[in-house]
């Protein structure tokens, strides 16, 4: 959809045009929400990971003085955002790779303990672990507790597509782009998850710490964990460091993100006017304002233990996520079936994808049955807890009313395969597209470059 028509915010702006304006608004601020729940998120996760170092500083002030730098850096330094948040992650890339290869190195006993230990944690205690019940049951849950985790982590295309209106030559770099991620980010997770199966087993008493009892001590990286296990110096410090600056830079993304998106909403009406107003630099004041508040969710911490909290920011990240895709899912489906009803030939798309309408409908069933999976665990004898059903389960609710009441204050319906606008807008990307002149790279480093990211 994203190549046929290169706009900014499109799966928001899609829905509201493909489908109905009232989804378009509910996934608006849905994804509004998303983005502001990671800022609180990453504030916990940060002072989670100086516990590393020392316990003496309390949450409450470290949290107090990442709020005050995102602040800052949203309100005084955004004009560097883009140029930072490069070289951030860069270096994200590179410690993923490097952590990737330190398992390689160890696993075969390039360990000061010369501890040539292979895929043992696969055998002892095992590879699969029960969860809440024994074999095949815990297994099976096991496995669920996973996949919920990995909904968590998904996002990454859904990003690229939001920068589509400003990208140079969309129809070209986009679908390497989206490729791109799609099997950069698989790669990485896939590897990242195997990697730390091998490094440390399951039932680590210094992870189930750090992990289920919020405990102090390797900032729950399995690869710090392990690094302390095999007695490697110096090397803890600077991984935790760098996931330190990785995740501090993360919650500052999601604070910009989040700003504009809610400052999107309110250019086109869909939020409070006052929203709309900005500083001579042209940073959003009350957007990031309001994202500042939400920030201040992280403090839920100082009464409970920094795993609890950021278990909650997961489960409603997780949902909304979720109800993201399902969103984007449903919204292609109708533009197919506008498509089919306009008498467009798929094959005269600028990109398509395999298996489609289909990959679509599974895809739209899946991640609407896992956002309502996603906070099973609560309904399981004794594990009831209104903060986490609250978290989990919020955005499910709240997703409807906003739609619903949108739709009922501003008549608006939902749009007929053969009245969805399929044309405005596209005359002129073909003529960009038709007129671009492809300016070659200016030296090997840039040439190099675009191998690398294209």
């Amino acid at each position: 959809m994203v190549t046929y028509l290169p706009i900014s915010s499109p799966f928001i702006r899609f829905a509201g045009r493909y489908v109905d304006e009232a989804l378009g608004v509910a996934a608006g601020y849905n994804f509004f929400i998303f983005e502001a729940a990671l800022v609180p998120f990453e504030i916990v996760a940060v002072s989670m990971i100086i516990k590393y170092w020392t316990d003496a500083i309390p949450v409450a002030a470290m949290n107090v003085v990442v709020i005050v730098l995102y602040g800052v850096l949203n309100l005084f330094a955004v004009k560097w955002y883009g140029e930072a948040e490069f070289w951030l992650s860069l270096g994200k890339v590179l410690l993923s790779t490097g952590l990737i290869l330190y398992t390689f190195i160890v696993m075969l006993g390039g360990n000061p303990l010369g501890d040539r230990f292979g895929f043992r944690y696969w055998n002892e205690p095992g590879a699969f672990n029960g969860y809440y019940k024994t074999g095949d049951t815990g297994k099976f849950l096991g496995v669920l507790a996973a996949v919920i985790t990995a909904s968590f982590t998904i996002a990454g295309p859904d990003y690229v597509s939001m920068a589509a209106g400003e990208t140079v030559n969309p129809r070209k770099v986009l679908p390497k782009a989206f490729n791109g991620v799609f099997y950069r980010l698989t790669a990485f997770f896939v590897l990242g998850v195997l990697s730390v199966g091998i490094l440390v087993p399951y039932n680590d008493k210094t992870m189930a710490d750090a992990f289920d009892n919020g405990k102090p001590g390797a900032a729950a990286s399995p690869y710090v964990i392990s690094m302390d296990r095999l007695k490697i110096p110096i090397l803890p410090d600077i991984v935790n460091a760098v996931i330190l600056t990785a995740s501090f830079s993360a919650g500052n993304s999601y604070m910009y993100c989040a700003s504009r998106s809610l400052y999107g909403l309110a250019i086109e009406g869909k939020a409070p006017r006052f929203l709309t107003k900005c500083t001579n630099n042209g940073v959003p004041i009350y957007c990031v304002g309001i994202v500042l508040v939400i920030g201040l969710l992280s403090f839920l911490q100082v009464s409970n233990s920094a795993a609890v909290v950021l278990d909650w920011f997961v489960n409603l990240v997780t949902a909304s996520q979720l109800i993201n895709f399902s969103v984007v899912t449903f919204t292609f489906i109708r533009f197919k079936k506008a498509l089919d009803a306009q008498g467009i030939p798929r094959e005269t798309l600028p990109y398509r994808s395999w298996f489609q309408p289909y990959i679509a409908y599974f895809a739209c069933a899946c991640t609407t049955v896992m956002a309502f999976v996603g906070g099973y665990t609560v309904f399981l004898p004794g594990n009831w807890s209104i903060a986490t059903f609250f978290f989990s389960y919020t955005m499910i609710g709240v997703f409807p009313v906003i739609y619903f009441g949108w739709k009922f204050f501003h008549k608006t319906k939902l749009l007929k395969p053969e009245e969805v606008d399929l044309v405005t807008g596209v005359a002129e990307i073909e003529d960009y597209t038709r007129d671009f002149v492809v300016i070659p790279p200016k030296n090997i480093v840039y040439k190099w470059f675009q191998i690398i990211f294209e």
